[in-house]
């Protein structure tokens, strides 16, 4: 396929103003394709030739002005318009479009649990081309007017409201002038709760079988969803600009969630089947905050190029983050973002993909499609937080409202952005973007601690050229508590680099930089304030502050400055005390996933996972009063995924319980289930049994991945085949199957599949495209092998088979993953 260069983009802009697209979309025509009628409206400045794309199944007729053009002409996705004249122009293109199972354009999903059919529409960066014809570029904004026609008991829901005229028909009300990867469509039986606020009519919309589910939370979404639209009305002098807000929890859909105007699309994991965590529940606020603030930073003001696309998902990130703890219940979110969000962030900078925040070199859309990972995300939100520490609040909101203000219902780029900020305030804010936008890498703060006449000195010693404006916490052991405590003392604001050391009187028992999380680096401690940490940790008073040491410790390991024994018996000690859901699941997944899976040599795993199994234990007995059904839910969970023998877990299943409490839903029979299976504990019987007990797509899902992760020949040949050899499994299901294959346990079972990996890997990412490429990379990797073979057969795929340019990108990343997992097994310092 051909790909967008921004050059092509310019030229094309320079050209063309587009007024209107009237689409036609017919889903009554099969399983396989749909009909699309569209008719764009469009004037040239010049006399030239252009092009506009789509990927049809079947392009059957082109008409521009009355003149019937070859669809012959079509060449992959683009096609030829020679010769037009200066003036107004009406293209009118009539196709067959096939369905996608990917996520990719127009999903089609048929719920296994009901047999109920639903399609959605994800249209990011080029995939509105598999649905209509386009000028597909963010800059060649229009209006866009929506007919559907639909199976009778459909719903259609599009960025505007939409109304049924009989028969199947629906329409669209005209959207504002938005991009062409905004326009949003999803169709079926729709379980709706619907509401107004503001006048604005809102809905939240799933699949039917999931209306039990959305029920139940249907008065805590749409409570945070009208919190988080107060809010931004109180921080945005824009109002919101679309007619209606609808949020659908679509099956199968690749991001978390995408910011359609009008239509946000979830993936419906949201619509929570099993019990979960206050931090989950955090984590959906959060992301129907981030997905919100797009309306204004994405969809009223857009990208010029994708260039800029880290700051419509870093103002999002942030603002997601920061309105979520100002308007609703969870007053917590900077400290999950700590020790989760911002732990993506690192380990991306450190890679050799690592780019820019704001990267100048973004040349095409296969490229800017590269650069959605936590560096345009975590990074970039850091960045912003640090921005408005440094600035103010007060500033940095005059700056947002100005840029609106300036470039509503059109396009802009960072240079508009930054001049916006620098409208409202006398700092320079354009040296400050130069500093932190345009480089790569994560700086490391060290203090160095020196004593004259009992009276201390703090110098923050500093790698790295960004400025920092950080708050250095100075704790003191409580001498009235037997348990360790830690009480602060002051909160000192340091700006780095300094001009001259900081008094900070008599000595610490910790010393704690960049305390309350308000900048991005890596931050180390001088003796005293680490052996506080041995003996402390989890007496400190703030879990922002825990979640800046756990951080600490995290970037220690894989900088092999801490061995990863030394990190398991930290938690071992600590989690125990721990109160933070957010903390004690961050932390137990890092000890287990990378310490135990991946730092820890191969005879060493036993003890970690009975080390981790014994903390989990203990967090267990802890909560047995029930006052803290979250913090026993993950150590339930984590207790299952690190359990080295099946007696335990086998009995919680046949009981259908732990004892004490959870009872074992969904999600935990399938978690059970799965690791029985990893222990050759269970079999094919038992997981089809299973699966008719809970034939949702869950269920599918869940007896994909116990059957790719059972321990015999047969089941990995199966399971390899679905994956690699056929083009059948969903984007789930390839995931699922994917996330069973690969097992520490089963290390000689799967050693034949590690070199095959890389062959067949490249072979289907470019069947399949950059979804299954994405899956392939992230979850199919073979990373359970932590060798030097590994390692070498990776390089020579990167260097000889030439994989698709998603699908080099993670492998590559995985690759140096790899490579600093060794280095870490070896002691050295990467």
């Amino acid at each position: 396929m051909s790909v967008l260069t921004r050059d092509e983009a310019q030229t094309r802009a320079q050209l063309l103003d587009v007024h209107r697209y009237t689409i036609a979309l017919d889903l009554t025509t099969g399983d396989e394709t749909f009909e699309s009628l569209t008719v764009i409206r469009f004037a040239a400045r010049t006399g030239a030739d252009t092009f506009v794309e789509l990927k049809p199944a079947e392009l059957r007729s082109v008409v521009l002005d009355g003149e019937s053009l070859d669809p012959e002409t079509l060449d992959d996705n683009r096609l030829p318009l020679k010769n037009l004249s200066a003036g107004e122009h009406e293209l009118r293109i009539t196709a067959s479009m096939r369905y996608s199972r990917t996520g990719e354009g127009m999903h089609r999903f048929t719920d296994p649990a009901d047999g109920e059919t639903y399609v959605y529409t994800q249209m990011f960066m080029d995939d509105v081309q598999r649905v209509f014809a386009a000028f597909d570029q963010p800059d060649l904004k229009a209006v866009f007017e929506l007919s559907v026609t639909a199976p009778e008991g459909w719903t259609v829901l599009a960025n505007g409201i939409t109304e049924h005229l009989g028969e199947g028909r629906w329409t669209a009300a005209p959207t504002p002038l938005i991009s062409t990867y905004l326009v949003a469509v999803a169709a079926g039986p729709w379980h709706s709760v619907r509401t107004e606020h503001r006048d604005l009519p809102f809905g939240i919309h799933c699949r039917r079988s999931l209306a039990p589910h959305l029920d139940a939370d249907a008065d805590e979404i749409l409570d945070v969803t009208r919190a988080c639209f107060d809010r931004y009305h109180e921080k945005f002098a824009e109002p919101y600009p679309f007619d209606s807000y609808d949020q659908a929890f679509v099956p199968e859909f690749n991001a978390g969630a995408m910011e359609n105007p009008g239509l946000v699309t979830f993936r419906d994991d949201f619509v929570y089947r099993s019990a979960v965590t206050d931090t989950e529940r955090q984590t959906r606020a959060m992301v129907i905050a981030h997905e919100m603030a797009h309306m204004w930073f994405g969809d009223l003001v857009t990208l010029r190029w994708w260039d800029d696309i880290w700051l419509n998902e870093s103002f999002a990130e942030y603002m997601g983050y920061q309105t979520t703890a100002e308007a609703t219940r969870f007053t917590d979110t900077w400290t999950e973002f700590g020790v989760v969000r911002k732990a993506w962030g690192y380990d991306a900078d450190q890679r050799p993909s690592t780019h820019p925040v704001a990267p100048e070199n973004v040349e095409d859309t296969a490229s800017a499609l590269l650069n959605f990972d936590g560096i345009s995300y975590a990074k970039g939100a850091s960045a912003l937080r640090q921005l408005v520490t440094w600035l103010g609040e007060k500033d940095f909101l005059a700056g947002i409202n100005t840029h609106f203000a300036r470039h509503k219902f059109g396009n802009a780029s960072l240079a508009d952005f930054i001049d916006s900020l620098a409208s409202t305030t006398e700092r320079d804010v354009h040296a400050w973007a130069d500093a932190w936008l345009r480089t790569t890498g994560v700086d490391t703060l060290t203090p160095a601690v020196t004593t004259e006449a009992g009276t201390c000195s703090l110098t923050v010693e500093h790698t790295g050229s960004r400025p920092h404006r950080i708050a250095v916490g100075l704790y003191d052991h409580d001498l009235s508590d037997d348990e360790g405590r830690l009480t602060l003392r002051e909160r000192l604001d340091v700006d780095v680099p300094q001009s001259a050391p900081q008094p900070i009187g008599k000595p610490p028992a910790l010393l704690l930089l960049n305390d309350g999380d308000l900048t991005y680096t890596k931050v180390r401690f001088d003796a005293a304030s680490a052996e506080a940490v041995g003996t402390s940790l989890s007496r400190l008073p703030d879990p922002l502050t825990r979640a800046v040491v756990w951080n600490s410790l995290r970037d220690a390991v894989r900088d092999g400055e801490l061995a990863p024994a030394a990190y398991l018996e930290t938690a071992r000690t600590h989690l125990p005390r721990e109160t933070d859901l957010a903390l004690v699941q961050g932390v137990l997944a890092f000890a287990s996933a990378q310490v135990a899976d991946r730092y820890l040599a191969p005879e060493e795993r036993p003890a970690a996972l009975a080390t981790l199994s014994s903390l989990c234990r203990d967090l267990i007995r802890r909560t047995e009063d029930g006052d803290h059904p979250g913090l026993r839910l993950i150590a339930v969970r984590h207790f299952i995924d690190v359990a080295a023998h099946p007696e335990t877990i086998t009995a919680w299943l046949a009981d259908g319980t732990v004892p004490g409490g959870p009872e074992l839903d969904p999600d935990l029979r399938w978690r059970v289930l799965a690791r029985l299976a990893v222990l050759g504990a269970t079999d094919e019987a038992a997981i089809a049994a299973e699966l008719e007990r809970d034939p949702s797509a869950d269920g599918r899902e869940g007896a994909a991945r116990c059957r790719a992760a059972l321990p015999d020949e047969e089941a990995k040949r199966t399971a390899w085949s679905a994956m690699f050899d056929s083009d059948d499994l969903s984007n789930y299901l390839f995931t699922a199957t994917a996330q069973g294959f690969w097992q520490p346990e089963q290390a000689d079972l799967v050693r034949q599949y590690v070199p095959r990996f890389y062959e067949d890997a490249v072979a289907v990412a470019a069947r399949r495209g950059p979804a299954i490429a994405d899956a392939v990379g992230r979850w199919a990797f073979p990373a359970y092998a932590v060798d030097a073979e590994n390692l070498t057969l990776g390089e020579a795929c990167l260097r000889d088979a030439d994989p698709t340019p998603s699908l080099r990108r993670k492998l590559a990343d995985q690759l140096d993953d790899l490579a600093r997992a060794l280095r870490v097994r070896e002691g050295a310092t990467p």
